[in-house]
């Protein structure tokens, strides 16, 4: 049920063009300050996580660890994407708050 929620969240933004994937789109926004929350799919790799999270830290951007790789990238129709960044404060707080277990 979680699953399908986030995914649906994921799916709407990415239609909304709120969504960035891969890593050096991300970090491209990142530097933009256009990003509000970056999910990273537990199957990344260790350097990319820390790669992330170093910068995610610096611009106090929260991290999610969520799904995997293709569950992710098959959420927002795109094909083998680590890393997604959630451009939109609303939708930002809506996937942080399903994660954590709130509605």
């Amino acid at each position: 049920m979680l699953v399908n929620k986030v995914n649906g969240l994921l799916g709407i933004s990415a239609k909304a063009g709120k969504v960035s994937a891969g890593t050096d789109l991300v970090l491209e926004e990142i530097s933009k300050k256009n990003i509000e929350l970056v999910i990273i799919a537990k199957d990344t790799s260790e350097k990319t996580i820390k790669n992330m999270k170093y910068y995610c830290n610096k611009e106090n951007i929260p991290i999610i660890m969520y799904g995997t790789i293709e569950e992710n990238s098959k959420a927002i129709g795109k094909y083998n994407k680590a890393i997604l960044g959630i451009k939109d404060k609303n939708l930002a707080e809506a996937i942080k708050k399903v994660i954590s277990g709130g509605e």
